[in-house]
């Protein structure tokens, strides 16, 4: 089973609500976009699917278990990738092996001993599965590039085989080129796990979403790509931040 339920939760931080009184259910297997301007709560809701931000109100349950603010629970079903800004304040004397080692230790029944050959076969297997050369293993992490990073977290979240895919931000610190790599390699997990990711541009991953959220705090709209990308939903989303040509919709917010 691969399902979000996100049932009637508000969030808020102090006294701001961002999230107010949202009903949604995810499934999967599949691609989910979620879109949204700067401050719209797509982070705030990834992080309260994870179980990292309790909501004051409503339930949050992956695959029929409630996590609602239970981080260690919601784990057991998770893969997450965190929004990284920059890599240059990163200075943590741990290479890209030991990082996805020490994470696949830690979801591990007790005792958590030494890593076993099994442990080690199955770290080398996400690694080469993600063209991370052996060559890069053994490098620290802050001597990365941003691409390689990325790919670092991914394996982490990966390396424990979770049912659901929680990418934020994928592709901030990749290169144009490297973007299409990583959005090809995204687009293959959607085949057996519900990946959601969000942007704030579904261009890249458009021939692969199955569905959109489209987010602006206490606004949202859920649907097909077809159904919901369209001027008048994106409009009450992004106010004249987008623009329409063709078959194609460009949006004007990025990421800061």
């Amino acid at each position: 089973m691969m399902k979000i339920v996100i049932d009637n939760i508000t969030v808020a931080y102090g006294s701001e609500i961002i999230l107010k009184n949202m009903n949604i259910v995810l499934q999967g297997p599949g691609l989910i976009q979620i879109l949204g301007p700067n401050g719209s709560g797509k982070s705030t809701l990834l992080k309260t699917i994870t179980g990292l931000i309790k909501p004051i109100n409503g339930r949050v349950y992956l695959n029929n278990i409630d996590i609602t603010g239970k981080p260690s629970l919601a784990g057991k079903f998770i893969g997450y990738v965190p929004q990284l800004t920059s890599i240059s304040n990163i200075h943590y004397p741990i290479t890209i092996y030991e990082l996805v080692t020490c994470c696949y230790m830690l979801s591990r029944k007790w005792p958590r001993l030494l890593p076993s050959n099994s442990v080690k076969k199955r770290v080398e297997e996400v690694l080469m599965e993600l063209n991370i050369g052996r060559e890069k293993w053994f490098k620290k992490i802050s001597e990365l590039s941003g691409g390689e990073f990325q790919r670092s977290l991914l394996a982490r979240a990966l390396v424990k085989n979770p049912d659901i895919l929680l990418l934020d931000e994928p592709f901030s610190n990749i290169d144009p080129h490297g973007r299409v790599e990583f959005a090809e390699r995204i687009a293959k997990y959607r085949e057996n796990k519900l990946v959601v990711v969000t942007t704030h541009d579904p261009t890249i991953l458009l021939p692969y979403t199955d569905y959109v959220l489209l987010l602006n705090r206490h606004i949202y709209y859920y649907g097909k790509p077809g159904s919901v990308l369209n001027k008048e939903v994106l409009e009450k989303i992004y106010g004249r931040g987008f623009v329409e040509q063709a078959e194609h919709v460009y949006i004007f917010d990025s990421h800061i």
